[in-house]
């Protein structure tokens, strides 16, 4: 049953794709060109497991392949179709109304690839950035969360991760935070399994507000 939930927190983690903008119909595009291309066997039934990097669905699509090489590949290919990358419901007003060192994107793309998305979508790139070539270990890993609090000088049980993936939320347990779900490429019992503290439908349904120390997040959950 839905209700609504208020609560404090020093800053919000978002993940990116699947939660700021969507850019699946890209994801799957450009996977299926490049396992083609790389000789993968029904490289066109090819289906990529949502939240994870690059180099980890490289590592179990075709293993020999140089990482170097076959990640330059996939992310000037994905670069190149941000045609139809749209912002999700919700994300432009939410954005808008929090302060800039109070939030900070945390994504399994690479820098180049999310500002290539940010801007395809109109977006303005926060302050601060956590991309999956400035971190040693992916989600579920807790180290991309744990470098986003730290960049922002607050203690990651402080912070309210937003994500859409399995993988992303138990990087953001891991990690000491709440994680708030956004359903989309996800069911809430997908997210739920994995630890997730709330869900809602969409950033339609979150609202936030500068208070002492912090935020003050209100949303509806499902």
């Amino acid at each position: 049953m839905s209700h609504q939930v208020s609560t404090e927190a020093a800053a919000l983690l978002f993940d990116n794709d699947g939660v700021i903008v969507s850019s699946i119909a890209s994801v799957n595009r450009c996977w299926k060109i490049w396992a083609a291309h790389y000789g993968v066997p029904n490289a066109d039934k090819v289906e990529i497991a949502h939240g994870t990097r690059a180099v980890e669905i490289m590592k179990n699509l075709a293993p020999d392949v140089d990482p170097v090489e076959g990640l330059k590949l996939i992310e000037d290919m994905e670069i190149a179709d941000v045609a139809d990358v749209e912002v999700l419901p919700g994300v432009r007003v939410l954005l808008t109304s929090l302060p800039a060192n109070r939030w900070a994107i945390v994504s399994s793309a690479t820098h180049r690839l999310l500002v290539a998305r940010l801007q395809a979508a109109k977006l303005p790139e926060p302050e601060w950035i956590v991309s999956a070539d400035r971190v040693v270990n992916g989600k579920p890993h807790p180290e991309p969360y744990l470098l986003g609090a730290k960049l922002i000088q607050v203690a990651p049980e402080d912070c309210i991760v937003v994500e859409d993936a399995p993988s992303g939320v138990s990087a953001g347990k891991a990690a000491g935070c709440r994680v708030l779900g956004v359903l989309g490429t996800h069911n809430a019992d997908e997210l739920r399994a994995a630890g997730v503290d709330w869900v809602v439908a969409s950033l339609e349904h979150v609202r936030a507000e500068s208070v002492a120390g912090g935020l003050k997040v209100t949303f509806d959950t499902v």
